[in-house]
């Protein structure tokens, strides 16, 4: 006589056999197509090729445009008693000068240019790169206005500028001028009043432009004159990258132009994808699979990026495999989250990507 199973206990009974795989051990086995939780299904290895770091932007063809010169090196800056020019200077002029060690290391403007406005107080301390003076390109220029981000990625020196105006020239190289540097409200030093005409000044007293008999003044040390508070010099700017474009081409005031800026290359560099670096600038981690399955963290030297890819100029050796996406740096520990209001992290960072 055959035994009868109801009906509820033989649907539970096969459906824990569709869901158990066994061996001929009997010992339940994970399906094939799936993995522990948290490990990694997609890997990458670093390769080598040439790299150059490239920033879009779009720029707009203007007149006059301002731009600013940097200190060349930190020390105290000396600005020369410039006079007004009758004509557009052909060849570059000394603008001033800083001093350190007791040496001038000058800053010039360009040929083709007007000095617009001091951006710092004579005699004041500056750091090098840090923006001294403005000067106005007479004529026309390319202006592109730059984000915060980008000002990162060219902050270095420009390798190279192409400029591309829609339906129009090029594309052809822009030369830059001066600093991307955001420039505050420069002044232009009022001039000295001279005596009226006929008007002799007072016995033993020289005008104001000259020297005592016999003595000429460094050019980087004559006497400074106020500032004009009607603020004749620059107005302020945002960041900004100002180029000018070969003589036989020719510009529209207004324009739009495409301009594609090169930095820095590199050639045979070692790259890994961006997505399996933690971290963007000069510093970052890649997450490393071990041959045996397990996986650790590596701290890397990063250099340039093309968006896809970044280079790795130390810590790797370029035979590791690495986990994408790479790692995350760690949450803040408990009771450090923070709150925006004193000062702590108000959210976990996750690694660059």
């Amino acid at each position: 006589m055959s035994a009868r199973v109801p009906v509820g206990v033989a649907a539970v009974v096969l459906g824990v056999a569709a869901l158990c795989s066994c061996g001929s051990s009997g010992v339940a086995q994970t399906p094939p197509e799936l993995a522990e939780r948290g490990t990694a299904m997609t890997t990458a290895t670093p390769s080598r090729q040439d790299l150059a770091n490239t920033v879009s932007l779009a720029g707009t063809v203007t007149m006059d445009p301002v731009f600013g010169l940097v200190a060349p090196v930190g020390g105290e800056v000396r600005f020369r008693s410039l006079e007004e020019p009758k004509t557009t200077p052909d060849e570059p002029y000394r603008v001033g000068s800083v001093w350190k060690d007791g040496q001038p290391h000058w800053f010039e403007a360009p040929a083709g240019s007007r000095f617009a406005g001091r951006l710092v107080e004579d005699r004041s301390t500056v750091t090098a790169g840090m923006p001294v003076a403005s000067v106005t390109h007479v004529g026309y220029g390319i202006v592109a206005e730059i984000d915060g981000d980008q000002a990162y990625r060219i902050s270095g020196a420009l390798d190279s500028v192409r400029a591309q105006i829609p339906n129009g020239p090029g594309p052809f190289p822009c030369t830059p001028l001066g600093t991307i540097a955001a420039l505050p409200e420069g002044s232009v030093p009022a001039d000295p009043e001279a005596p009226a005409a006929g008007e002799v000044p007072p016995a033993g007293q020289l005008p104001a432009d000259q020297p005592p008999a016999g003595q000429e003044p460094p050019p980087d040390s004559a006497p400074d004159s106020a500032p004009d508070p009607a603020g004749a010099g620059s107005a302020p700017t945002g960041l900004r990258l100002v180029c000018t474009a070969p003589p036989k081409v020719k510009l529209i005031n207004g324009v739009p132009v495409t301009l594609e800026v090169t930095t820095q290359r590199a050639k045979n560099a070692l790259v890994v994808p961006v997505e399996a670096v933690a971290g963007g600038q000069g510093r970052g981690q890649v997450e490393v699979v071990d041959p045996n399955g397990s996986r650790h963290i590596v701290d890397v030297e990063l250099g340039l990026t093309d968006g896809r890819v970044i280079e790795v100029r130390s810590g790797l050796s370029g035979d590791e495999t690495l986990t994408v996406p790479g790692p995350d740096l760690p949450p803040a520990p408990p009771g450090e989250q923070g709150d925006p209001q004193i000062g702590g992290p108000s959210a976990v960072t996750k690694g660059a990507r």
